[in-house]
């Protein structure tokens, strides 16, 4: 691998990243095998007892590919993006140590753009505040934060839809826990830099960054995507969610919030005591269609936040792992090695 020029001292890392089900697990085997290592870049992979519903790459996979900031939390834990920006940039710093290639794989795109780009200077999420949100937006409306928000934050929301929920919520939330407009602390940056190696800077500046976006085309990927979440049901998922339970962990916890997990729990609107507050669904097959059906509608939100990420180089994945792989080989990897 080279290890830069005289230009600069950073290291060379290769990110690759794709929504859900586009295959990326398997294009890495194929690709490196024995040169890399992979940083995940997955929000719920990090959980413990969380393999079959968030994908984790098997333990023969990791044994030929070994991957790093998977089951590191246990599912009532809290992890954020500057967690994922300090963990990784560490895990990418030991395996350039090794003589390896530091690979950042995963679908959750605002990890990846923090890690590029820098993180902001903004506080950090606020469980409380944020559930106090959710909350009032459903009780008084999304008119109603926004007047909030025009009165405390005007720049922000000027620069915010009132339809997109997210960015609403972090800046009234920002607001309620400092007592400062989220218009007032520095953003990261909207560009990145070129580097000697050909990569992007960004603003992480010990790192080279070679940025690769896998694309499929939609039929195709919800195709997979409903393959992948059929697959899970053979694979034992409702038994995972159920041991998960009844270790006490509940869609209260960040874990089993995620996308093929939270789908499995019915909320009882008037329980006796707080303990029984969640049971299970019965209904497998209506989970399973759910569960497909929020998969297929998280697909779309990430495509639409990795057309954000600059300096991307896509390539389409219409043809096999393999094929896919020797592509991305032909393109990019003769700079990194």
């Amino acid at each position: 691998m080279k290890t830069g020029s005289s230009k600069t001292e950073r290291t060379p890392v290769l990110i690759l990243f794709g929504p859900t089900a586009s295959g990326k697990t398997k294009i890495l085997l194929e690709l490196f095998k024995d040169k890399a290592e992979v940083v995940s870049a997955d929000s719920m992979q990090v959980y413990r007892g969380m393999d079959i519903g968030t994908a984790k790459p098997s333990a023969e996979e990791r044994a030929i590919l070994p991957h790093h900031l998977i089951d590191i939390c246990d599912p009532s834990q809290q992890f954020n993006a500057g967690d994922f920006v300090r963990l990784a940039g560490e895990a990418c710093a030991e395996i350039a140590s090794r003589g390896k290639l530091p690979v950042v794989s995963g679908g959750t795109g605002f990890y990846l753009k923090n890690l590029i780009m820098g993180l902001s200077e903004a506080p950090p999420s606020n469980i409380e505040i944020r559930a106090l949100l959710k909350r009032e937006l459903a009780e008084k409306g999304a008119s109603a934060l926004m007047d909030e928000l025009s009165a405390c934050d005007p720049v922000s929301a000027q620069r915010i839809h009132i339809n997109d929920e997210y960015r609403l919520l972090r800046a009234l939330e920002v607001f309620r826990s400092c007592g400062s407009p989220l218009s007032a602390f520095k953003a990261n940056s909207n560009t990145v830099g070129d580097s000697a190696e050909g990569g992007s800077s960004g603003n992480n500046g010990d790192f080279s960054f070679t940025i690769i976006g896998l694309s499929r085309q939609r039929e195709e990927l919800y195709r997979r995507i409903n393959f992948r979440c059929a697959e899970m049901f053979k694979s034992g998922l409702p038994a995972e969610v159920r041991s998960l339970y009844e270790k006490g962990y509940t869609p209260d916890d960040p874990g089993l919030r995620a996308i093929g997990y939270r789908e499995f729990f019915i909320e009882d609107p008037d329980p006796a005591d707080s303990s029984s507050k969640w049971r299970l669904s019965q209904d497998i097959d209506g989970v399973q269609a759910l569960i497909a059906q929020n998969s297929r509608r998280y697909a779309k939100r990430q495509i639409t936040f990795f057309a954000g990420i600059p300096d991307v180089k896509w390539i389409e994945c219409e043809q096999g792992e393999k094929e896919t792989a020797e592509l991305i080989q032909e393109e990019f990897t003769q700079r990194l090695f």
